[in-house]
């Protein structure tokens, strides 16, 4: 057990974690009445802690000022209700400290961390950046294996030594299944340590496993279905898994792939909690927000979603 600024966060983590969206007024201003809303949107579904400025946070598109804006007034809505874990990645090692630190000043709970990007990293050279970021971080950190973006694959030796260190989680975004049973299957005897699906389809077959629970965008707007997916797959309820991952795969197949951008997923989040009047749907440069017919496709689909699943 890790003691923060307010509470002891039971180890391991477990359950839905969403990586949340950053509600903006415009590039550079945050969307502060957004903030709150969705926020308290997301905890009324019952998640198991929230996740800041990861992939779908923008996190490496916002200014350092808004990310500390953003991340000190999420902890104070949160009041230590569930964790507040915070994404440091960043390419310079003293950013993303400055990060951690002032995560743990307003009172987070963890920090999550990907290999820096634009440099990729070989295997000895990510074992040194954990030994050094093991030694600085003031917070427990969960390590994010997210290749698409890092160009690198975060191995089981440089995991291993991250856990040696202090490491307590690690999220798998690979998309790639057998990774994630390798990963379970390296930490299956560790009972304090948390491996977390990246990809939401995979979350009943990781949880039931061994995984802790996964990281899912979509709980930013549907938390509920992803809380009850969850516990249906720990007691491995097999009718009810197939009811709400046909949810997801039908989401998959219509409210995710609106957008033509690489970043859709997060762009159909803002744009659905726009339409559902939870926060603005404007986006950090360089991607743009739906518009026009594209919108109007969103509402339609959340419309149908409501009178297909109720």
């Amino acid at each position: 057990m890790y003691f923060t600024n307010r509470h002891i966060m039971q180890l391991p983590l477990k359950g839905i974690i969403p990586p949340m969206i950053t509600p903006l007024k415009s590039n550079d201003e945050l969307d502060s009445a957004g903030v709150e809303r969705l926020i308290e949107h997301i905890m009324e579904g019952g998640v198991h802690g929230l996740f800041l400025l990861g992939t779908n946070g923008e996190g490496p598109s916002l200014s350092s000022r808004l990310k500390k804006e953003f991340v000190k007034l999420s902890c104070e809505i949160v009041k230590g209700r569930i964790p507040v874990l915070v994404g440091i990645t960043d390419s310079s090692f003293s950013g993303a400290m400055e990060m951690a630190e002032y995560s743990k000043s307003v009172g987070a709970d963890s920090v999550v961390v990907a290999p820096p990007f634009y440099f990729p990293a070989t295997e000895a050279e990510m074992i040194n950046y954990v030994e050094k970021l093991a030694a600085a971080t003031p917070l427990p950190f969960v390590l994010y294996n997210m290749p698409m973006h890092t160009k690198i694959n975060l191995t089981i030796p440089t995991i291993l030594r991250a856990r040696e260190l202090g490491c307590i989680g690690v999220k798998d975004s690979s998309g790639d299944m057998a990774n994630l049973y390798m990963l379970i299957d390296a930490f299956k005897e560790d009972p304090e340590f948390a491996v977390f699906a990246g990809t939401e389809l995979y979350l009943p077959d990781a949880v039931m496993g061994g995984a802790h629970g996964a990281v899912a965008g979509g709980a930013n707007v549907f938390p509920k279905l992803f809380v009850e997916l969850y516990h249906a797959s720990l007691v491995h309820d097999h009718e009810k898994i197939t009811s709400l991952r046909n949810q997801i795969i039908w989401l998959c197949n219509t409210l995710y792939v609106v957008s033509p951008s690489a970043a859709r997923i997060t762009i159909s989040f803002k744009t659905a909690l726009s339409i559902m009047g939870i926060c603005s749907d404007e986006m950090a440069l360089p991607l743009r927000k739906l518009e026009g017919a594209d919108r109007e496709k969103i509402a339609a689909y959340l419309q149908e979603m409501k009178i297909k699943f109720g």
